[in-house]
């Protein structure tokens, strides 16, 4: 074969385009639970990983699965 680069090229383009890793973005969870009136955020998010949430005691605010409550909440 005068040129096997010239082949190599589309199977190398197939399997860059096929091995791609395909992520759903994650939709924001705000559902308020049975009798509590949605309240929308006041202020953007205070870092990566917090969500929009409802604390029984002290009502909607950010919280984080590791670090807790925004501003204290525990």
């Amino acid at each position: 074969m005068r040129f096997p680069v010239l082949l190599a090229l589309p199977a190398a383009a197939l399997a860059a385009v096929l091995t791609g890793c395909v992520v759903a973005p994650a939709a924001p969870v705000y559902s308020a639970p049975p009798g509590v009136a949605y309240v929308a955020p006041t202020y953007v998010s205070p870092g990566v990983g917090f969500v929009w949430a409802y604390h029984p005691r002290y009502g909607w605010g950010w919280h984080h699965p590791q670090y807790g409550w925004h501003r204290g909440w525990r």
